[in-house]
């Protein structure tokens, strides 16, 4: 059985920031899409980062998170992190883990719709 636990969410105020943790237990897949999701009130889930452990590319980043967050994995492959800095408003959502064994790619965006296992959420919220 899969389990994504994520721990790490607040409240911050603008300019702040934060760091999401995602630990990763029973997947045991030799590759893993690794990333993040998030849904803000109202709106639909959005991607955020992703990352395919089997390829030789840099972790994908939505444009509007592009050098503020980072995504990083731990060497075990067992915790996935996000790191936040100069955090926004229109950043406050739920923000979700999820993992599976190959990234999937509608055109130049992560399908994030078809990963397979999703953890159960942090809320970030960035106010004054």
């Amino acid at each position: 059985q899969v389990n994504l636990i994520e721990t790490g969410g607040g409240s911050v105020q603008p300019g702040g920031s934060l760091r999401l943790s995602c630990a990763i237990a029973g997947f045991t897949a030799r590759t893993k899409c690794v990333g993040w999701v998030r849904q803000a009130p109202g709106k639909e889930r959005e991607e955020v980062a992703a990352h395919f452990t089997g390829g030789l590319s840099t972790p994908y980043y939505v444009a509007s998170v592009t050098g503020r967050f980072t995504l990083s994995l731990d060497n075990a492959e067992t915790t996935l992190y996000l790191q936040m800095n100069s955090l926004k408003p229109e950043d406050t959502a739920m923000y979700y883990c999820a993992v599976d064994s190959v990234c999937r790619w509608a055109g130049d965006r992560w399908d994030f719709p078809r990963m397979r296992y999703w953890g159960q959420g942090a809320q970030v919220t960035v106010s004054s």
